[in-house]
């Protein structure tokens, strides 16, 4: 039986502990050796300051660290390390000194050298501004001293906003200006929301000297950071309950489409799998095409009789080739004989980042015939970012990219952080394409393939899970981040959203003889993850409206309000490794309370339909308001009476 940690993490490890520091007013977290959400008062200056590795295809090198030294105070601190980033070909080691001092001032130091000759894409700084920057006005200096005023964008920005700086301040409440300085490498700042993170970062070195680049065996490198707050006094903000507020008397939006991805093990659905998957009631299941390739029709017939059997559509996605209208001739001559209807073409070319007019225009002409009723998706097989910097989108039916929180970072705080820039994600995709109807299909917890590889993606060590595989698939966090993405988009204005796939690790279920990778991932061979049960929470309300609701602490506690057939349900998950008290307003007298957590995951998993006809907990709410007890990464499903 898999432990607390494994149900709750989906490793039977604790999550990397975060330990309180201060330099005078300035209050911080260090994990491991990055600086988290360096603040003033309740103002979060700077989220993050890092130093990274990255291999030629973007990979992070880990570190290990060894000569550890540590002096900390009440109002200062003095840390030094050696960290070493050892992976296949790569030897890069530095000696780190982090301070801080009573007036308010961080530094974080870096001197390093490369042991051996490897190609790189970055070694250096990185530091995270908060999305609540969007907006805010900036001071620049650049690497040749000259200074300029600026604002942090608000819309989505394709490029980087900031180039050639060496320092950059922002105001960070009225009146107080933080001033961060960069020092040995020229650095630029771009705008990490293009791929979900809830950050602009400020990193070195500038993009326009090209990548990969050779670091011969010898060379050194050296950078600081300094954080400076002039004439900063901190004051603590109180914390108060994280609350879900709905809105019962605002205006509606239909919930979107939920369908689900054909699993990607090639292996057919079982008929316990299929009972399972009815009780989501997905809209569609997509299926990834590469025509100009053998076997795409057997794949094409084998979804269509699954989505046939779960009654649902098909969303096709067609990864083309220069030879596409040949490629498109042979899809539309199938369509016709296939069990299961098309619901929508997503169209896509194999060399292009964003979907062309051109590709549109000629999938129209020979896919619409043979489907009338399915419309056509067009942008970014990958992320937003490419839909940002490619055509405007406004020639398909509907505009379509994928979402997953791991281009960046992994460790379970920053996941959190992309859940409401999903939503802004697909607002901005509304923007760009003049309000044709959004699409966001697949959303998973790692990536599917690597966008900006510039090299061959050497296969998984011996022992090690596949790349696109998260353990965090089979546990509570990822219940918990499940129910926030499906809040954010549901409240995006989205019409159609695709979650994982149907069975494997991937999946909301794993299969009857899932093959275990000790210590990796957990074997639970038949059951349910914790996810499958927000999912199906929502899509037994299919067809109906999102009530308007916001969470005061979205980093704490998000939240899905819906209403169908007379029917009022309340999604909520605690998206913290802390237990919360979380407050409900706006809602009914009494309802019943179906909770997800550490009592009842195992039985959600083993026996997920027993567990979902279950009654649950009654609750009552006075003057409009519920107090709910959320453990770790908790979720709850409340029907109103």
């Amino acid at each position: 039986m898999p432990s607390a940690r494994v149900w709750t993490y989906g490793k039977d490890q604790e999550p990397p502990r975060r330990r309180p520091l201060r330099a005078g007013p300035v209050s911080l977290l260090l994990e491991g050796i990055e600086l988290v959400s360096l603040s003033l008062g309740g103002s979060e200056v700077v989220r993050r300051i890092y130093a990274a590795v990255r291999d030629r295809n973007w990979g992070t090198i880990p570190p290990t660290l060894s000569d550890v030294r540590e002096e900390i105070g009440p109002d200062s601190f003095r840390l030094g390390f050696t960290a070493s980033h050892r992976e296949r070909e790569i030897d890069f080691t530095w000696r780190g000194t982090i301070t801080g001092e009573r007036d308010g001032t961080v530094t974080y130091a870096l001197e390093g050298q490369a042991l051996t000759t490897f190609l790189k894409n970055r070694i250096g700084f990185c530091v995270l501004h908060p999305d609540t920057c969007a907006g805010a006005p900036c001071r620049l200096t650049h690497a040749d001293g000259k200074t300029e005023e600026a604002t942090f964008p608000e819309p989505i920005a394709p490029q980087q906003p900031f180039l050639e700086l060496r320092a950059i301040s922002h105001e960070v409440a009225p009146g107080q200006w933080a001033e961060l300085r960069m020092d040995g490498d020229i650095f630029e700042t771009e705008d990490q929301r293009n791929w979900t993170d809830a950050s602009f970062k400020t990193y070195c070195t500038p993009l326009r000297l090209g990548y990969p680049v050779e670091i011969a065996a010898g060379t050194r490198v050296g950078q600081t950071i300094s954080l400076r707050v002039p004439g900063a006094r901190g004051a603590a903000r109180q914390a108060t309950p994280p609350t879900y507020a709905l809105d019962l008397g605002g205006p509606r939006r239909p919930l979107p489409a939920l369908g689900l991805g054909v699993a990607s093990h090639g292996q057919p659905l079982e008929p316990q799998e299929l009972e399972l998957l009815r009780a989501l009631r997905p809209a569609h299941l997509r299926v990834d095409l590469w025509p100009g390739r053998a076997g795409w029709e057997s794949a094409l017939r084998q979804a269509a009789a699954e989505a046939a059997a779960l009654s649902a559509g098909l969303e096709a996605a067609l990864v083309l080739s220069d030879a596409a209208a040949d490629e498109l001739r042979a899809v539309a001559a199938l369509p016709p004989s296939l069990p299961a209807p098309i619901a929508r073409w997503l169209v896509f070319h194999e060399s292009e980042p964003a979907t062309s007019e051109r590709l549109v225009a000629l999938a129209r002409t020979l896919l619409s015939p043979a489907c009338p009723g399915a419309t056509i998706a067009a942008g970014a097989r990958a992320y937003f970012t490419e839909l940002n910097r490619g055509p405007r989108p406004t020639f398909a039916d509907e505009v379509v990219f994928s979402v997953n929180p791991q281009i960046h970072a992994f460790d379970d705080a920053s996941l959190v952080e992309t859940l409401h820039v999903q939503r802004v994600c697909a607002q901005n995709a509304a923007r760009l394409s003049s309000g044709k109807p959004i699409v966001v299909s697949p959303v998973t917890l790692k990536p599917r393939f690597n966008a900006v590889a510039t090299g061959p993606v050497p296969p998984p060590a011996p022992g090690e899970l596949p790349d696109q595989v998260d353990p965090r698939q089979m546990s509570l966090y990822g219940a918990a981040w499940t129910l926030g993405s499906l809040a954010n988009l549901a409240q995006s204005g989205a019409v159609s959203l695709t979650y994982y796939e149907t069975t494997g690790w991937r999946g909301v279920l794993e299969t009857s003889a899932g093959p275990p990778v000790p210590g990796r991932f957990a074997p639970l061979p038949g059951c349910a993850f914790p996810l499958y049960h927000p999912l199906a929470d929502a899509g037994e309300m299919g067809g109906g409206r999102v009530v308007p609701g916001e969470s005061s602490a979205p980093l704490r506690l998000e939240g899905l309000a819906l209403e169908s057939g007379g029917r009022l349900r309340t999604l909520l998950a605690n998206v913290s490794d802390r237990p919360i008290e979380a407050r409900l307003t706006g809602v009914p007298a009494a309802g019943v309370a179906r909770l997800l957590d550490l009592s009842t995951v195992e039985r959600a998993c083993r026996e997920p339909a027993r567990f979902r006809a279950e009654r649950g907990e009654r609750v009552t709410s006075r003057a409009g308001e519920v107090r709910l007890e959320l453990g770790p990464y908790a979720t709850t499903c409340i029907n109103w009476e």
